[in-house]
């Protein structure tokens, strides 16, 4: 994989989630070059123009222009945003009909381009996207990433964190498995500092396991919440995009919840689903295997199980 001196995005789709990426991406100052590239030519040209009005309040100069997908020639990572977004009423997994062509056009011809770096998969449903995005691209597993469960895990810790009235950094907790209604909280390795979640409970009466069930449903169910109130997420998303950005970008090795390709970690394989991965310049460097109890290895095999049922719908080498 080549290095570059000057490290360039290009990010496909400029909606919602796509522009909140790239307006975070500027104010951060992660990368020196941001390309976007939209098949609406006038939206991201209209972004660019306001973008490049902000650069004098930005921390570091960033050039950014509209392109096409030759500019995918030398970038270092590709954000996919494009493709349906969700509509009320609607899961992730409904929207694999409608993205999976759309994918099929976007990294054919990202690769016709020459691009030899790492993709990073946003759009809905990811774990399959990012499945998807792998088999076209024909890159090596560690160098194709999704969102995964990255927002689910943000917002777990901030929800744990005002319920312990603690700072959501002091949060050690997990969600893993689907990006969806499949997902689950890891509860066995669940930590407030360095105490367990579990140990917090058997000691303090005034906090119950009732409450933590209604944060976890909370969690699972805040895309729907979001959607029926403004009709679509992307702060949250865009802003998790940043930091993984940021973790390959700056060759990191930082721990995030990512969608990666699971070659027997937890009993599964085949697949691209949340769990914790170590994350720098060449993508995945490793899956971290968290220990789950029981209960939480059956929750999670149901995940895949999920996944894979609508995978194999697309892919004749899936096989449960």
């Amino acid at each position: 994989m080549k290095r570059q001196c000057m490290n360039r995005v290009a990010l496909v789709g400029t909606g919602f989630v796509g522009s909140s990426y790239a307006f975070a991406l500027m104010n951060q100052g992660i990368a020196d070059e941001l390309v976007l590239i939209d098949v609406n030519k006038e939206k991201a040209e209209g972004d660019v123009m306001d973008f490049n009005h902000g650069k004098v309040f930005a921390p570091k100069p960033m050039n950014i222009w509209h392109g096409d997908y030759q500019d995918c020639r030398d970038a270092d990572l590709v954000v996919i945003c494009a493709g349906a977004n969700q509509k009320p009423g609607e899961t992730r997994l409904d929207l694999v009909d409608k993205n999976m062509n759309i994918f099929k056009t976007i990294v054919d011809s990202v690769m016709r381009s020459g691009f030899d770096g790492i993709f990073l998969v946003a759009t809905n449903p990811v774990d399959i996207l990012t499945y998807a995005t792998w088999k076209f691209s024909g890159l090596p597993k560690e160098r194709v990433i999704g969102s995964g469960t990255i927002l689910d895990t943000a917002r777990f810790r901030f929800l744990l964190s005002e319920y312990f009235q603690v700072a959501p950094t002091n949060v050690h907790a997990y969600i893993i498995g689907e990006h969806g209604d499949t997902e689950l909280p890891v509860w066995s390795r669940a930590e407030i500092g360095s105490i367990p979640v579990e140990q917090i409970l058997s000691q303090n009466d005034s906090y119950r396991k009732e409450d933590l069930e209604n944060i976890f449903i909370n969690v699972r169910d805040a895309a729907y919440q979001i959607i029926e109130k403004k009709g679509a997420t992307h702060y949250g998303i865009a802003m998790g995009l940043v930091r993984i950005t940021r973790a390959i970008l700056h060759n990191e090795n930082a721990i995030l919840t990512v969608s990666a390709y699971l070659d027997g970690q937890y009993n599964e394989q085949n697949v691209y689903i949340g769990v914790p991965a170590i994350i720098n310049r060449n993508g995945i460097r490793e899956v971290m295997e968290l220990k789950l109890n029981e209960t939480e290895q059956q929750q999670f095999h149901h995940s895949v199980t999920v996944l894979k049922d609508i995978l194999s719908r697309y892919f004749d080498e899936v096989k449960q």
